[in-house]
């Protein structure tokens, strides 16, 4: 009944821990836009820009629980145009979200045998952004990492009464007869997880061949991006997970989940000389623009996300600021502006030069490695930045990372959504 990683790194902080659930549940579980195996399937997606072998295996077994055809994990020459076709567009937002236009959102939906609807394409970029951000927190976290034998980020069978981060709510907002439903489909899944492993591997072993030259993870790694350095396999979770029995869980190589492997991020360079690059929140805001176009194409769904954001804003943090000399609140928008500064977004009311004052450089390393390419993270980074404070603390700010990163993502996206519409 151990719990699973991410939930027992967020449940340092419960309370934003039942909204991450509530609103994981909704985008995954509930009525929507979207068939249930769709869903996890671009959630695969998304994590595999990453290399986020913990997310991908996940849902690689909910997607088949959900009655997902076995034959798309072959890789996306294998599943529908209409999925494939949104290749481009989760690149984009994985690596550099601002080059995200109209365009770009016309490509999706315009008329023709695959085209995808305004609410179905919300959906979509919600469950993108949401995986992408994930995929930040779990390495952030060392999710990833090897915890025992087993490995910290593989699959076990789930026992009875215990339950799937991404299936259910938690906490106090759990209702019984939730749990009760939850439990259930944990007695169906200890049945189904051996066959489902049986199948995933199969499928893996058919496509290993053609598949294995088409990402080469084990590179040389300069020191110009955050000074990370060479990158081994463990440290960018590349190593295939293995089961209690000891067998492989999930697809080894996750190359076949993506096109284009070495897009990756670049810093974003503000010009003078063409101010248009940069995204202006007095423009266009969550609060005042995005919420609304959300929740008016995919419903309630931006009541949750906006319950989240306000959520980790509402966190306790005095002893990180008190360390720092601080209000909690200036030490938070110090951090969640840094983070939507390396993606181009900018406050006019903020001077920039607090950043640099409240934010130690070891504490920006890790924030802009963990924000901007997590796979390069690595438990060494978690263990090395603020080593007086407490875990709580460090997850504390993984989650100010997560949502960051997922809000800025999304305005980019609803954005051109939105210039789509005019």
């Amino acid at each position: 009944g151990r719990l699973e990683a991410v939930t027992q790194q967020m449940g340092y902080h419960p309370q934003y821990l039942d909204s991450f659930l509530k609103t994981q549940h909704y985008l995954l579980h509930m009525d929507g836009p979207l068939p249930f195996d769709c869903r996890h399937y671009i959630a695969i997606m998304a994590a595999a820009r990453h290399q986020c072998r913990y997310l991908v295996n996940l849902h690689v077994l909910q997607f088949l629980r959900a009655g997902g055809d076995p034959q798309w994990l072959r890789g996306l020459d294998f599943i529908p145009p209409k999925l494939r076709n949104l290749n481009e567009i989760n690149k984009i937002l994985a690596h550099r979200p601002w080059l995200i236009t109209k365009e770009h959102i016309e490509k999706l939906l315009k008329i023709s045998e695959w085209s995808w609807s305004l609410a179905e394409l919300v959906h979509a970029v919600v469950l993108l952004a949401h995986c992408h951000a994930l995929a930040s927190f779990v390495f952030g976290c060392g999710c990833e990492q090897d915890e025992g034998p087993a490995g910290r980020g593989s699959l076990k069978p789930l026992s009875p009464g215990s339950q799937c981060f991404c299936e259910a709510t938690a906490g106090n907002g759990c209702s019984q007869e939730l749990l009760r439903i939850s439990r259930k489909r944990s007695l169906d899944s200890c049945m189904e997880l051996d066959s489902l492993r049986e199948r995933v591997q199969r499928i893996h072993v058919e496509t290993e061949g053609r598949e294995e030259t088409r990402l080469q993870p084990d590179r040389e790694e300069g020191e110009g991006q955050g000074g990370v350095g060479r990158v081994s396999e463990r440290s960018v979770g590349l190593s295939p997970p293995t089961d209690t029995d000891g067998g492989a869980t999930g697809a080894t190589n996750l190359a076949c989940y993506m096109q284009d492997p070495d897009f990756g991020y670049q810093d974003f360079a503000r010009r003078d000389e063409d101010q248009t690059q940069v995204f202006r929140v007095q423009d266009y805001s969550w609060e005042d623009h995005g919420f609304s176009l959300v929740n008016r194409l995919y419903s309630d769904i931006g009541h949750l996300l906006d319950e989240k954001f306000r959520m980790v804003d509402g966190l306790q943090s005095s002893a990180m600021a008190k360390r720092q000399g601080c209000e909690p609140s200036v030490f938070k928008r110090g951090i969640w502006n840094y983070i939507h500064c390396m993606f181009g977004i900018r406050y006019d009311d903020y001077d920039y030069a607090e950043v640099n004052q409240l934010l130690e450089r070891v504490l920006k390393v890790y924030i802009k490695t963990v924000t901007c390419y997590p796979e390069k993270t690595n438990s060494e980074m978690f263990d090395r930045f603020w080593k007086q404070f407490k875990h709580s603390e460090k997850v504390h700010v993984n989650l100010l990372i997560l949502e960051a990163r997922m809000q800025a993502e999304l305005l980019y996206a609803l954005q051109a959504i939105t210039q789509y519409m005019i």
